[in-house]
């Protein structure tokens, strides 16, 4: 099976959230496959981190249009294992300090960048002579290849067989642009119409991929079935969603269980396993408490939170409620995002410094030091599409406390491998953490439920056999209509 992946970032060479996750960790798990022929596509951003990766230039280049005018493509090629990964560069688009953004605000021509990008994965296919039986494309920034596709490309012969997916990782994010970014993608305005590319007065990226797509996938069950059913969560685009139904489901993300793996993670101060998790939790908290300036005492329930400063994570209902149980609770915070929040935590661990620890600046090793030392991680939610976060916290013996929303809905169940409350309410989270103080005491139930988090398979196995059995039934179809 010949797979390309196409995205706006992939880990390890790009990421700002759990999409570099996701793309990177698939496409390298695809590849790992001999019976498949993975290339991955993404921008060469001036911040790539390439490491020893080291990509050679391909030769020559081509063109790509863009605005009315013909833009120069050239691709760099690196190899991961028997992954190919090719980086388009195009200076005017991606020699900027920032991804999507810079200190001021969204790049104004974010539309004209992902135009660009879009059609350089189609165009670069061919440069390379992939001919490729699936086109996996991931939220908005390649929201019109799928589109492409079906519209400009709909008469190459290259493309007959090739078959698109669309992953939808957080619907909030559509990629809203002017009505004449119809024009910049030199697509006919006679699609701008209401079941296509229109979108109350706009286009809309993520709406074209959702319309052309052969497959919609996202990434939990539990989130497919919210953004299409219920009221607000699709973004106003509910309506679409259930009229293409049929080719929607949720495939559960997972971790990279080589990287987060307490048994062999050089940033702990004792390693573990589920077998022995007391230990080296013991150890790793006092660690901790001794770094972060708390007080050092083993019976204290550390809180972890790594996350991003956002409303939608909920973090709100923490501030107002976690000074009424810092008796009990040590709060352990790292996270960057929105300046409210993170001037909220910051207070309080200046007010209470050996109660509340708050970290501004993403620190990789001292993320997995505050998932090895805490008892409980603290995660609820507005809403959630998949999260990777309680997964890691599981494999860390961290019990999530979580809402009951997407995929920690899929993935924590109630007083078994973590906590749950209806919703992300400060009432709720207080009784929820009185249960914990309470429960906490007994240290055989609360064993146990360590053990069962441990114990939860969150590799990417199970979902790549879900993309797998999708990727088989539509060159099935494919084949079907061809013949």
């Amino acid at each position: 099976m010949k797979i390309l992946m196409a995205a706006s970032e992939a880990y390890p060479y790009c990421k700002t959230g759990g999409l570099g996750d996701v793309t990177g960790a698939l496409s390298q798990i695809f590849a790992e496959d001999e019976k498949n022929e993975v290339v991955l596509f993404i921008p060469r951003y001036k911040t790539l981190n390439l490491g020893s990766f080291s990509p050679k230039s391909v030769p020559g280049s081509f063109v790509v249009p863009v605005n009315g005018k013909h833009k120069r493509v050239s691709l760099s090629k690196a190899s991961r294992g028997r992954l190919s990964v090719y980086f388009v560069d195009n200076k005017q688009y991606f020699n900027r300090d920032g991804v999507y953004r810079d200190s001021y605000g969204d790049f104004g021509d974010n539309d004209e960048r992902f135009i660009f990008f879009s059609r350089a994965v189609l165009e670069g296919a061919k440069f390379i002579d992939f001919k490729p039986d699936i086109v996996h494309c991931h939220d908005w920034q390649t929201g019109l290849v799928p589109a492409y596709l079906k519209t400009v490309y709909s008469s190459d012969a290259f493309y007959t067989f090739a078959s698109s997916v669309l992953t939808v990782h957080n619907i909030a994010y559509q990629g809203i642009f002017p009505a004449d970014a119809m024009n910049k993608a030199g697509i006919s305005f006679a699609d701008f119409t209401a079941d296509k590319f229109e979108f109350y007065g706009n286009m809309n990226f993520l709406k074209a991929g959702l319309v052309y797509a052969d497959r919609i996938t996202t990434v939990s069950p539990s989130y497919a079935e919210e953004i299409k059913n219920r009221y607000g969560f699709g973004y106003r685009l509910e309506g679409l969603l259930r009229a293409r139904s049929n080719v929607l489901s949720g495939v559960l993300n997972g971790i990279d269980s080589g990287i987060w793996n307490p048994a062999d993670d050089p940033f702990l101060k004792k390693k573990y396993c589920a077998k022995n998790f007391r230990a080296g939790k013991e150890a790793n908290k006092t660690a901790l408490q001794k770094e972060l300036g708390l007080t050092q005492d083993k019976n204290k329930i550390l809180a972890g939170i790594v996350s991003r400063m956002d409303y939608q994570k909920g973090l709100d209902i923490i501030l107002r409620t976690a000074t009424e149980f810092s008796d009990k609770i040590q709060f352990v915070v790292l996270g960057s995002g929105d300046e409210w929040l993170s001037e909220g935590f910051r207070l309080l661990a200046a007010q209470y410094p050996q109660r509340f620890s708050f970290s501004r600046n993403f620190d990789e090793p001292l993320a997995h030091r505050i998932y090895a030392a805490s008892d409980i991680f603290l995660m609820p939610s507005r809403f959630e599409p998949c999260g990777l976060s309680q997964m890691i916290a599981m494999r860390y013996g961290a019990l999530p406390v979580v809402t009951n929303t997407g995929g920690l809905r899929d993935t924590v169940t109630k007083d078994k491998n973590g906590f749950v409350i209806d919703g992300a309410e400060d009432d709720k989270m207080r009784s929820v953490l009185g249960h914990i103080v309470s429960m906490y005491k007994w240290k055989e139930t609360w064993g146990n439920m360590v053990s069962d988090a441990m114990g939860g398979d969150y590799s990417w196995s199970r979902s790549s056999k879900s993309y797998m059995d999708i990727y088989g039934r539509l060159i099935e179809e494919k084949n079907r209509m061809a013949f």
